[in-house]
């Protein structure tokens, strides 16, 4: 098998990098356009979990308005940041999202050619010669079930599983996906038990490596239960701020709050830089 990427048009700049820890590194026909390396240690009780955000430099996530609430526009759709994406949905068995992001992108598939479809068949050799699960199992948390049905994820030929609670698990159960294989996980009565999920998406579905795709709820809980190895995010050349006039314009964690002292503390495994952007990757140890 041969891995010929093209990459974003230029390979990014490295800053800072840490020396590589143990694992899985990339291949180097990747680390050239990456500008370095990115170890995967072996999975655990749990998958290795690893997070995926643009914010803005004011750590805004989203400018909560209809049709322009996605990353895409926080990164002004960077090439560089799409080929990330694309990469780190390519070493995943599987990618968790809240529902919400579901509503705000329904035409989405999360698959590394529908972010950057010019390494459509580099991504998906990378993701063969690494032995990931295929295909990538999509993880929807959702507290009420009630995902939108069109989406196109459900007519798309995946695996999907909803996790939920009990009352969610009703609603969830009353979809009807047209192509997509869709399980329910009732996995609490108010909220998700986030460490059951984990442990069972490595039990009982053989899940080594998961990606978080958001939104900040969702890695808000996972921050929260202690379940986060790895953090990537793009760090974007604009500012979004908030008002209490309009939409709430989301920070890269809601729904959570960390006491002096007992707040996540990660450390800088990598720093790189492309047009006015920058990608900084860190480590959590809890």
């Amino acid at each position: 098998m041969t891995l010929d990427p093209r990459g974003p048009g230029a390979p990014f700049e490295s800053l800072i990098d840490a020396p590589p820890g143990s694992g899985d590194a990339l291949p180097p026909e990747f680390e050239a356009i990456y500008g370095g390396t990115w170890s995967i240690p072996p999975a655990g009780d749990r998958p290795y979990v690893y997070i995926n955000f643009a914010t803005s430099r004011d750590g805004r996530v989203s400018f909560s308005v209809p049709g322009h609430a996605g990353g895409g526009d926080v990164t002004g759709f960077d090439a560089h940041d799409r080929w990330l994406m694309g990469l780190l949905r390519a070493r995943a068995d599987a990618i968790l999202m809240g529902d919400n992001t579901l509503r705000t992108e329904p035409g989405h598939l999360w698959t590394p050619d529908h972010i950057f479809p010019g390494d459509k068949e580099a991504f998906a050799e990378l993701h063969n010669l690494e032995k990931r699960r295929s295909p990538t199992l999509l993880v929807f948390l959702s507290l009420k079930g009630d995902l939108p049905h069109d989406a196109a994820v459900f007519g798309a030929d995946v695996d999907v599983v909803i996790a939920t609670t009990r009352l969610g698990a009703e609603t969830a159960r009353n979809l009807k996906p047209t192509a997509a294989k869709v399980e329910v996980l009732e996995l609490g009565d108010d909220v998700v038990d986030i460490v059951r999920l984990m442990t069972m998406l490595r039990s009982d579905y053989g899940i080594e490596r998961l990606l978080c795709e958001g939104g900040p709820r969702v890695y808000g809980s996972l921050l929260a239960a202690g379940q986060v190895d790895d953090e990537f995010i793009t760090l974007c050349p604009i500012m979004i701020g908030d008002s209490p006039d309009g939409p709430h314009c989301p920070s890269l964690i809601e729904g959570v709050r960390f006491a002096p002292g007992r707040a996540p503390q990660s450390h800088i495994a990598s720093l790189r830089w492309s047009d006015n952007h920058l990608f900084l990757r860190s480590r959590y140890a809890f």
